[in-house]
């Protein structure tokens, strides 16, 4: 399992590696492509939008033909995208480029997690998936600093270089074994989607992925009007990222053994607290602060809302790599919706406005979970092993 877990965690960093080396480089894009906020946020949520239009397809992928071939071709699209955005001559190449990344990712993580949670005791689920995460956000953590290389040394090596890793993965992936396909009818997905318990969780996939693509247009371009260069911004992002990636897996366990329902009260107060603040947020300074705060709050939601999507799936005789396609598929409409409305918004009557409307919606949540009406997520406590 360790050696699975050491894959996947490595697939899963990669992955978000490459989403996130955009954010030093936005500013940088926007000036030379003449990108309005509206316009970065679009390029911002391309990446989504790939993932969203890819994560059924994704999902039967890993369930028809097993984890490991949905993840061996998601591995082979990643590194067919990074080389596209190294060498993208025009804002419409880059867009295209992020838009196959995304649907890259969907492959490579619906087959992954299926393939982790195939391998994992159901008492440890929580656990491990909020490893996966953790290794994700430190992903996340080295994305910047790969954003700030491209800016110093240009993105066609720096994007080769990602190309090469992902080649690499597949490699290992080739080697390791795999889990037995669990091939199911497109009709299952009614019954998924009928599910409160599934709905309650893809929801909370939705929300924190709302809150984050908001976060990733509107901070970056706040800061490069600052003055601040790629290195600078990219330095803000990993420090918000760093903190996250020691929460996340903590909170995995957490929810392992108080239940999902705690730690996402957590997120969502977090998630109203940390949107006013930035609304009302003047000055890099502040802005950086409340940086860090959003991806401790935002990224509490992770590991408990893939967990209960993972249970409520089983209970209902989903396979699991459809139940990650339907995660994949909220966080690709959070993270789509979040940059392209965000940036358009922003573009209109300023940043404030879209950061007051993530907390409104954030406590619209916080007043249905406080009621205990997250179907599920009371009762989503995995019992102690004997």
């Amino acid at each position: 399992m360790r050696r699975l877990l050491l894959l996947v965690c490595s697939i899963t960093l990669v992955d978000t590696m490459l989403y996130a080396a955009l954010a030093p480089l936005l500013p940088h894009y926007a000036e030379e492509f003449g990108l309005s906020k509206g316009q970065a946020g679009l390029l911002v949520g391309a990446y989504a939008g790939g993932a969203l239009l890819a994560a059924l397809p994704g999902g039967f992928a890993a369930t028809r033909f097993g984890p490991k071939r949905a993840v061996l071709a998601g591995l082979a699209v990643m590194a067919v995208a990074s080389l596209g955005f190294g060498f993208a001559g025009d804002a419409v190449m880059l867009g295209v480029a992020r838009l196959v990344q995304g649907a890259g990712s969907a492959l490579s993580w619906a087959g992954a997690l299926a393939w982790l949670v195939a391998g994992t005791p159901a008492e440890r689920r929580g656990e491990m998936l909020g490893t996966a995460i953790g290794a994700a956000i430190f992903g996340a953590l080295l994305g910047p600093a790969l954003g700030a290389v491209a800016e110093q040394f240009g993105t066609e090596p720096a994007f080769v270089g990602v190309a090469a890793l992902a080649v690499a993965l597949a490699v290992w992936a080739l080697q390791t074994p795999s889990t037995e396909a669990d091939s199911q009818s497109p009709r299952v997905l009614v019954a998924a989607v009928r599910n409160p318990v599934v709905l309650s969780a893809m929801w909370l996939m939705v929300l924190p992925a709302l809150l984050f693509g908001v976060v990733a247009v509107l901070v970056p371009l706040e800061l490069g009007r600052a003055g601040w260069s790629a290195a600078a911004i990219a330095a803000a992002f990993i420090a918000a990222a760093a903190v996250e990636m020691v929460v996340a897996p903590l909170l995995g366990r957490f929810s392992d053994r108080r239940g999902r329902l705690l730690p996402v009260r957590f997120a969502v107060t977090g998630g109203v607290v940390v949107s006013t603040a930035l609304a009302l947020a003047d000055g890099p300074g502040p802005i950086v602060v409340l940086l860090v705060a959003a991806a401790v709050s935002f990224g509490a939601f992770w590991a408990p809302a893939m967990a209960l999507l993972s249970e409520g799936a089983e209970r209902i005789g989903v396979a699991q790599g459809l139940a990650f396609g339907l995660m994949n598929a909220a966080w690709g409409a959070g993270n789509w919706v979040g940059p392209s409305l965000g940036g358009a918004l922003a573009d209109v009557a300023g940043d404030a406005l879209p950061y007051a409307l993530m907390a409104l919606v954030c406590l619209a949540t916080l007043l249905v979970v406080t009621r205990g009406a997250i179907a599920g997520t009371q009762a989503a406590r995995v019992p102690d092993s004997p």
